[in-house]
């Protein structure tokens, strides 16, 4: 049996295989709520065989969108529309998960085909946008975010606690907090972003507390016995990522101890300069020596729209569960493709009853 597909298990929800599809913004929402769009979207991903469906960053509140068209759970309408995309992903034998978030100073943006910068001030479709400090990311979003006073902070962490509560009710089974890619979190964390001089900036342990107090407090009404989870930048490569790799491990730990049972390993992205190595399943090492120093499962993704090089990120211990984004948009059938390259017989198990039989009869 192929490593890619054997079931996983996390507390007490059990995947078909080790291939997740993550979340991926489309960008296509009306004022937060999501419609017919996202539900075909979602329901051709859980078909196609993956394990997990995680649904694209939803904002905890309007102003955590990244741009007008992000999807959002900050009341219980917008909760309300998940209802029949996590049935379908269900029905189609997959786990649904949901990954909450604030874009932070990266908000008020343009959709990527509309410009991906800065909404300009003046415009109606924009907001001011929010951060540990006044500092604008920079590069395609240069507009300077007002810094959090210590009542936004703990506002925004309430904000996560409510859209986790509404997720849990709507029937989500996987939780994933944004806790990377340049979004508010990650930048509590980045001294590229974090210039405070409070509890919350400078030392290591006061730009993890944002991060540790909202997987706290998260984790109160979460359920138990479902998996919570973290998709998290372990380094920026800006020339100086042993510290904070070495850093990000300490502070993985201690999301360990506070509740966190999987971290999703990725980049800071806090920094427009980073110089990215891009290859295939380049992040694999990286997330195996957070799996081994952290003592944490992990997943990630970037380059692993390969089955070969999915299948070896699995079976060598680098991961243990491999997220597949472009390649799933490409073709929702890709584990079902997976299977047949990997030469696991009758490799249609991975998909629903009714497309197995015509696929295995004729």
């Amino acid at each position: 049996m192929s490593a890619l597909f054997q079931p996983f298990k996390l507390k007490d929800v059990t995947l078909r295989n080790r291939i997740a599809v993550p979340p991926m913004c489309m960008y296509s929402a009306d004022d937060g709520l999501i419609n017919d769009w996202h539900q075909v979207h979602l329901t051709s991903l859980a078909r196609g065989g993956a394990g997990l469906v995680v649904v694209e960053a939803t904002a905890v509140s309007p102003e955590g969108r990244i741009s007008p068209g992000c999807a959002g759970i900050w009341n219980d309408q917008l909760a309300q529309a998940f209802i029949p995309a996590v049935k379908a992903i269900k029905a189609a034998g997959s786990v649904p998960g949901i990954q909450i978030a604030h874009a932070g100073r990266k908000a008020s943006a343009n959709r990527p085909w509309e410009g991906d910068d800065h909404i300009p001030n003046d415009d109606p479709l924009g907001w001011q946008t929010i951060a540990p400090s006044a500092i604008a990311f920079g590069a395609n979003l240069p507009k300077q975010p007002t810094a959090m006073t210590l009542d936004d902070i703990a506002r925004v962490r309430d904000d996560f606690v409510n859209a986790a509560i509404r997720a849990r009710d709507v029937g989500f089974e996987w939780l994933e907090l944004h806790f990377a890619h340049g979004y508010l979190a990650q930048s509590f964390f980045s001294e590229h972003s974090n210039q405070r001089d409070d509890k919350y900036g400078g030392s290591f342990e006061n730009r993890s507390r944002f991060l540790l107090e909202t997987l706290a407090a998260v984790r109160e009404v979460w359920p138990e016995h479902l998996p919570l989870t973290a998709r998290f930048g372990v380094l920026e490569f800006d020339g100086r990522d042993g510290q904070t790799l070495a850093e990000s491990i300490d502070l993985t730990r201690r999301m360990k101890t506070g509740g966190l049972d999987l971290l999703s390993v990725s980049i800071g992205f806090t920094i427009p300069e980073g110089r990215v190595p891009w290859a295939p399943g380049f992040m694999g090492p990286i997330a195996q020596r957070v799996r081994e120093e952290a003592g944490i499962p992990v997943s990630s993704a970037w380059g692993f729209g390969d089955p070969k090089v999915a299948e070896q990120a699995v079976a060598t211990g680098q991961l243990d569960q491999v997220l597949v984004g472009k390649a799933h948009l490409a073709n929702p059938n890709w584990s079902y493709q997976a299977g047949r390259e990997l030469g696991i017989e009758k490799p249609s198990w991975t998909l629903p009853a009714p497309y197995a039989h015509w696929l295995e009869r004729y």
